[in-house]
């Protein structure tokens, strides 16, 4: 039986259905992205798992134990917000130790155990200052420690990231992923941000309107993916009617098709000719967008060197793998 596992799991507000017939798992130790479009219950899931919103229906096994009718405080969960939720009239290490007060834990216990979590976290030194002394990034790992220090079965992440700039998010989603390996710390990670899942998450849990769409390792996701939705939220695919799949790769399809930019070759030594429309630089790739047989199509290229940028108007040979191609429904 795997550590966590979800059962069947249901949550309504009278008429408005959140989230329904939810099934996945997590081995100890793993760290499981739940991953959507705003609006599609996952933040709502992760709420219903740690205790704070209730469920109508369905199981959640912690280590063999069903814990969906306990209280938050009994479940073994830690929780990290979006907004951080620190107490802005508490230092970082009373904020840091407020979960062992609770726990009533000894003096000497409490001061190891929250000097530890805050030299994990790389906080050491700013134990005295307040949160509107911190920056962002300070602020949300006072909260990781503030939800570690407690020793949970297992931590669920609600966006943690999603309000820092883009190099500290980088730094931290780095230090949240080596924290969690090395605790071997079973974590959910909740995000609409594909990029961060698929660098972070041991299994990506895909999640629309309430419903999991398609569950597995980042790189079958990334490329095989199971629906539409799927093929249009995990990348750039070019997504092709029957007909065009059919023109462009030379055999008969029947459903829609899903080619990613970068199964395409622009120069190659055969295949059809096109005409490069336009070109977005985006940092270490170019996207081009080029025409041929009455379709556009976006293709990515590594960005090696400048000299080779393909100007608008020019002429190509597009190579097309085949094998890349993936008929969604």
């Amino acid at each position: 039986m795997s550590f966590l596992s979800v059962e069947h799991l249901h949550k309504s507000y009278g008429s408005n259905m959140i989230f329904q017939d939810i099934d996945f798992s997590a081995e100890q130790g793993e760290l499981v992205t739940l991953l959507g479009p705003s609006g599609c219950g996952k933040s709502t899931l992760l709420r219903c798992l740690a205790g704070l919103t209730s469920v109508n229906g369905g199981r959640i096994l912690l280590d063999g134990q069903d814990i969906a009718t306990l209280p938050p405080q009994k479940r073994g969960i830690a929780m990290v917000f979006q907004s951080y939720a620190l107490f802005p009239n508490m230092t970082v290490a009373q904020n840091v130790a407020f979960g062992l007060k609770m726990q009533k834990v000894d003096r000497k216990t409490l001061h190891l155990r929250t000097a530890e979590v805050i030299e994990l976290v790389e906080l050491k030194g700013f134990e005295d200052r307040y949160p509107h002394q911190l920056s962002g990034g300070q602020c949300q790992r006072v909260a990781l420690a503030r939800s570690l220090v407690t020793r949970p079965r297992l931590l669920l992440l609600d966006e943690p990231l999603s309000a820092l700039d883009a190099r500290i998010r980088k730094h931290l989603r780095e230090q949240i992923r080596s924290l969690q390996q090395a605790l071997n710390l079973t974590t959910l990670f909740v995000t609409h941000d594909q990029e961060e899942a698929l660098i972070m998450s041991d299994r990506i849990v895909l999640m629309q309107a309430g419903r999991i769409v398609q569950s597995g390792d980042a790189e079958t996701l990334y490329t095989a993916p199971a629906t539409l939705f799927a093929a249009g939220f995990m990348g750039n695919y070019n997504i092709l009617d029957p007909a065009q799949a059919s023109t462009l790769l030379g055999r008969n399809f029947t459903q829609q098709v899903a080619i990613r930019p970068e199964s395409i070759r622009i120069n190659a030594s055969e295949g059809p000719s096109a005409e490069i429309v336009g070109h977005t630089l985006l940092g270490n790739v170019i996207r081009y967008r080029v025409q041929t047989l009455g379709i556009e199509l976006l293709v990515d290229v590594l960005n090696q060197d400048a000299s080779v940028l393909h100007p608008c108007g020019s002429r190509v040979t597009l190579g097309i793998d085949s094998s890349a191609a993936r008929e969604v429904a």
